[in-house]
Formats: C-alpha cells, structure tokens, sequence
C-alpha cells in the first residue's frame, strides 16, 4: 500500500485551537451514518446497555520546560522530558540540539538544572540528567511545566494555563504521557454518570502515549513504516470485564486509538484478551484481523498517519475516505481539541 493512498486536503480552518465548552457538546459523527446529526453526549443513548468503553487512563506530564545553556546564556533552549530512564535520567526532545553536547548544562523552568548525558537516536533526542529525583521532579512540573500541546497547536500559539486542564481527560490517573489521549477529552462526569445509568459499562487499561504519536510517516509505502513504541498495561480486572462482555455478546468499544492499539496487542498473542504489559510497537493497517475490539470512538487524525491508517482498518479504506470526506465538507473539526466520530468495526 501507498502512503499517498491515505492522504486528502484539509482546510487550516477546520484545525482546532480550542476544545468546545462543555466537553460533550462536541460532535461526533456516527458511522455508518444513521443520517442524523449527534454530538458526544448523545452516546448513552447511540450505545447498548452493556456495551463496555475502555478508557485510557494515562495522565499527561506537563514535560515541557524552557531555558538557558549555562556556558552560553544566549542560547535558549526547550526541552519535552519523554521517559524516565532510572538514576534521575530522562529521554527528552531539546532544541536546539545540535548545539547542545554531553555535559553542558541547562538551566529550566522551576529551577531545574539538566546535564546533557549523551546524545540518543531520533530526531532532536537526549538523555538529559536532571538535578532532582521523580518524587520530586513531578510535582514540580505541574506547577513550572507546560503542556506538551500537539505541533500544529504550538505553531499557533503558546500552551497556557487553560491547557491544564483542557488537555487532561477528568479520568487521568497515572502520569506518563507527553501527548493525550485525545478522544477521552470529550467526557465529563455528568455524562459518565448518565453511562452508568444506561447500563454501559467502563474498563480503564493504561497507555502512557509519547511524542511519536506527532512523527510524519515519511516511506513511500506502508510497510516500510517503523512504528514507535508506547508503553502499556491491561491488568486482570480490564481483561475480566472485556472477557464476561464478550461472553455476553456485547460490544467492546475502545475509546481511542491509543486504548484499541493496547487491547489489540494483549489480544494477538493468543487470540483473547488476557493481561498484558510492556512495550507495544504495533501498526494497525488495512488486513488487520481485529480480536479484541469492535468499535472505536476517535477524534480526527491528520493526513497521511499511522491513525487515519488505523481507521481504515477498522472501516474499509473506502468508508474511510467516505467519512473524512463527510467530515470536512460538514465542517467537523480536526485534530486533538477537534469532534469526534463512534466507528463501527466492518465485517471481516
């Protein structure tokens, strides 16, 4: 398959700075299409009582921090903390990295010194040592960090105060995400309330999203891609649950790519569903089998990404162009603070 094949042009206007306000009043765009217009907090009544939704309940670091080059004050710097290493060691992103070596030292927001360790594989990467251990360094960063938004955010305008809130799902409990699951950001308590009153069920698994979510696919054919891995964890109760609402004949409903990703990589081993953890680099392509999962509540994805791949996985490559075809002409709009869509599994 080409690359080219999942490519379509979408106007800069339909690019959202902003999440809607409340969170459910969203729109979502329902398919197969039943005609009607719906937003997110129609979902108690477009699901079936015991349905289950599976959360991801990751929360995001506000990992990104800006600065100075001690040995060159002139030099300003930005940095996105990814992943702790151990030893107070962190993966990050830096900028300027190609003027930054081992040993120079950073001087960051909350008064955090960061010593490059050595330089890592990937564009802009570092190991860095920061000056504070993480029982420390995280409570730390919720109050000096910024939200590390999406590039076609920032590019817009700065994160500020209202990112912390805005771009962190009323359901986030395990800091580890420098990206947010983004279809989540649509619920509020009150429609989580009206979930339980229908008799829809709620699994959480974990999948702490990283800033490979954000890299273009630059091969020419699918195939070629690399995926990035992402860090995950179905414990015992989400795997039971989703085991009883198959045994029921109900529906598994992944709220995200990032909680569909997870399920189905603890599901390909041995065809169920059973506990899992670890590293997950699994790319979701047209030809996919699906095991665990039969629908997907999604935002929409950019051109040309492993996402909008996913999707017509999910859907055929046909309704895939056919809803994002509808999507823009209707004015739905895109990316993490965009609408959503409810994406039934074709038949295999």
């Amino acid at each position: 398959m080409l690359v080219d094949d999942f490519d379509f042009h979408l106007p800069a206007s339909l690019i959202a700075e902003r999440p809607v306000s409340p969170r459910d009043a969203a729109r979502l765009l329902l398919w197969p299409s039943d005609g009607a217009e719906h937003h997110v907090r129609d979902l108690p009544d477009l699901l079936r009582p015991g349905d289950l939704l599976v959360f991801n309940d990751t929360k995001v670091i506000p990992a990104r921090l800006f600065g100075r080059r001690e040995r060159d004050p002139l030099v300003a710097v930005e940095v996105l903390l990814l992943k702790s290493l151990g030893q107070r060691l962190w993966s990050a992103m830096a900028r300027p990295a190609r003027r930054l070596k081992p040993g120079d030292r950073l001087l960051l927001d909350g008064g955090l010194v960061a010593e490059v360790a050595e330089r890592l594989p990937g564009v802009d990467g570092l190991s860095l040592r920061i000056d504070r251990d993480d029982a420390e360094l995280l409570p730390l960063l919720e109050q000096a960090g910024a939200m590390p938004l999406p590039p076609y955010i920032v590019a817009q305008r700065p994160a500020d105060a209202r990112d912390h809130a805005d771009y962190q799902t009323v359901y986030a409990a395990k800091a580890g995400a420098v990206a947010a699951p983004t279809a989540g950001l649509h619920f509020t308590p009150e429609l989580l309330r009206r979930l339980d009153e229908r008799g829809i069920g709620r699994a959480t698994v974990t999948l702490h999203v990283g800033a490979g979510t954000f890299l273009p696919v630059k091969a020419e054919r699918v195939e070629e891609h690399r995926m990035h891995a992402e860090w995950g964890e179905v414990d015992e109760a989400a795997a039971e649950a989703i085991r009883a609402a198959k045994a029921r004949g109900d529906r598994i409903v992944a709220v995200g790519t990032t909680s569909l990703r997870l399920l189905e990589t603890a599901a390909r081993e041995h065809g169920e569903l059973r506990p899992w953890r670890g590293d997950t680099d699994i790319f979701i392509t047209p030809g996919f089998r699906f095991r665990a999962v039969d629908a997907l509540m999604t935002n929409f994805h950019l051109p040309r990404s492993t996402l909008v791949m996913l999707v017509a996985a999910l859907v055929g490559q046909e309704a895939q162009r056919a809803l994002y075809a509808k999507a823009i002409a209707e004015g739905y709009r895109f990316y993490s603070y965009g609408d959503s869509s409810l994406l039934f599994r074709s038949a295999p």
